[in-house]
């Protein structure tokens, strides 16, 4: 759905956005693609696993516009941290990264770097 202020989220029950703009959710979805491409390796992890990601190092990617689903670029890796549906459903069981590592500098930020 979108929010009153424009933002991208879910409601069932309760409202969660995941990106302030609709435009970050569809940036979010074409880095997806392309790390899910690029990346020597993917790991995904759930649940408290999440929670204990290190972040040290890792910049946000403000382009996603991130608000519960947040991506993250290190030195050779992207980390997409997907906490909205865990908590629209309020079963913080449920969140989920992907860690896509592996990854050049074109990897890390596409033709316009």
């Amino acid at each position: 759905m979108i929010g009153p202020n424009g933002e991208f989220g879910l409601h069932a029950g309760n409202w969660v956005p995941l990106h302030s703009t609709v435009e970050g959710w569809v940036e979010a979805v074409a880095l997806a693609d392309h790390a899910r491409r690029c990346a020597r390796t993917t790991k995904t992890v759930t649940g408290d696993a999440v929670d204990d990601l290190g972040l040290e190092g890792f910049d946000p990617v403000p382009e996603v516009a991130g608000l519960a689903d947040t991506w993250w670029r290190g030195t050779d890796s992207l980390i997409a941290i997907y906490r909205g549906e865990a908590e629209v459903m309020n079963a913080p069981q449920c969140q989920t990264a992907t860690i896509y590592s592996g990854l050049d500098q074109w990897g890390l930020r596409g033709l316009d770097s």
